[in-house]
């Protein structure tokens, strides 16, 4: 299926993202689904999900909320936010996505451990966008892949983000291309 106009795959930071750090992602998502993506934010408070105790935020009510706020243009939805996301069974997660369905939500949170000041700007831009990939890939209902340089790769720490590839492997990319052919 070819995309057509009204399909748009819509960024939506949650508090202040520079365009420095927008825009780059905005275009590798583009390229990597080939659909129009834009940037918009959708929600513009979260703290109904901050859970005080752990002093995070429990990501899947964000992601529910996302889904029913989305505008009926989007086929997909990925949230940007700042803030250290968790899931319970886990101690923090970069990102959640809905599995085959519409939206997901990476935080930038623990993808800029290990950056110093004097590191260009690239890597932690390389990092959001491929863990944004592999949460939208989700919703296209991609499983994490075994293969340690794909983009569905579970990573478990930012090394893991850093080796990984910016692309699907082959297997990957026909499920997806599949997934894609089914909208």
């Amino acid at each position: 299926m070819t995309p057509s106009k009204r399909d748009l795959i819509i960024l939506s930071p949650i508090g202040e993202f520079s365009s420095r750090l927008l825009d780059p992602i905005v275009r590798i998502v583009s390229e990597a689904f080939g659909f129009e993506t834009i940037p918009a934010p959708i929600l513009q408070d979260i703290e109904f999900a901050r859970d005080a105790d752990r002093n995070q935020y429990h990501s899947t009510p964000i992601l529910q909320r996302l889904a029913a706020e989305a505008p009926s243009r989007a086929i997909k939805v990925a949230a940007l936010c700042r803030v250290d996301l968790f899931i319970p069974i886990l101690t923090y997660v970069y990102g959640e996505a809905q599995l085959n369905g519409r939206a997901c939500i990476v935080s930038s949170y623990r993808l800029e451990d290990g950056l110093v000041d004097t590191e260009p700007e690239d890597r932690f831009i390389s990092r959001m966008a491929k863990e944004t990939i592999h949460e939208l890939g989700h919703t296209f209902d991609l499983r994490h892949c075994p293969d340690p340089v794909c983009l569905m790769h579970y990573c478990r720490n930012e090394s893991d983000v850093d080796r990984k590839s910016d692309q699907f492997c082959r297997y990957c990319k026909v499920l997806l291309g599949d997934a894609i052919g089914k909208l």
